[in-house]
């Protein structure tokens, strides 16, 4: 649940989305939208041919709606405040495929029958990106489209080197760098986010056995209470990188913009409150 929108609910989302596309672009056809939600619910619901369901607690299929949500509030802000480049109704159709896509690459092929999706933890993103392409490729958009949305997809990474992707334009690196702060966002101003973390710990613990000769001191912990502990310091660095790499888009989620509060940072800011309270570091 965030403000009034269930996160447990695609169709809940899927209504938030569809208003929010309709506010940037009243003439525009919502009619992608529910088609969109319905690929990725029946994609983590195991309806795809070639893909068990989601077998990952923490990121799961309202893992991927809490990041929607943010996303299309987040590009209605801006599109409100009048910003140049405008993005076009299809820049704002790709992002929300990005989105909604991005964490396919947990999702495990029908024949691999050996520990759950977090072992792919190190690879998700171009696992996501290579999913988010074949579906939309069966789909009918087009080479350029399907690039962009991949292009998108590389800035959801936890260390994604984002001077490196090669945008197709300015508009395009708005829409990814909105992806990348919205799957941030999203998920860390969940009411439940610190309940959650263990569910995470366990993802990443298995991750690390399926790549013991590549520690990542910056992902792997030794321990839930760990994992909890750091969150606070993982927090005040992210919150710099969304100032400085993803261009300080979460402004656009201040309502009412410029100048009033966001209830986003305001949530995440509680939450590190109650991490700092439950394991001090």
């Amino acid at each position: 649940m965030f403000g009034d929108v269930d996160t447990t609910d695609p169709l809940a989302v899927q209504a938030a989305a569809q208003a929010a596309f309709a506010v940037m672009f009243p003439a525009a056809d919502t009619a992608f939208i529910p088609r969109a939600f319905g690929w990725v619910t029946d994609a983590f619901a195991g309806r795809h041919p070639e893909y068990q369901a989601v077998d990952v607690a923490y990121h799961d299929l309202e893992h991927t709606m809490q990041g929607t949500l943010c996303l299309m509030r987040l590009l209605r802000g801006r599109h409100g405040a009048g910003v140049a480049p405008a993005l076009t109704p299809e820049m704002v159709q790709l992002a929300l495929l990005g989105m909604l896509l991005h964490d396919t690459g947990y999702l495990k092929r029908r024949d691999d029958r050996s520990g759950t999706g977090a072992k792919y933890t190190r690879v998700h993103v171009r696992r996501s990106a290579d999913f988010a392409a074949d579906l939309l490729a069966a789909r009918g958009y087009a080479p350029a489209e399907v690039a962009a949305v991949r292009r998108m997809i590389a800035c959801t990474g936890v260390d994604a080197p984002l001077a490196g992707i090669p945008f197709a334009s300015e508009t395009e690196r708005v829409a990814g760098l909105a992806l990348g702060t919205a799957d941030l966002l999203g998920q860390m101003a969940a009411p439940d986010y610190i309940e959650r973390l263990p569910a995470l710990y366990r993802e990443l613990a298995e991750a690390a056995q399926h790549a013991p000769d590549r520690p990542n001191p910056a992902v792997w912990f030794s321990s839930a209470e760990e994992l909890l502990r750091q969150t606070p310091a993982f927090w005040a660095s992210t919150r710099a990188r969304l100032d400085r790499d993803f261009a300080g888009l979460h402004r656009f989620l201040n309502d009412p913009f410029p100048d009033g509060p966001n209830p986003y940072l305001e949530r995440i800011e509680a939450n590190m409150a109650r991490a700092r309270q439950l394991a001090p570091a």
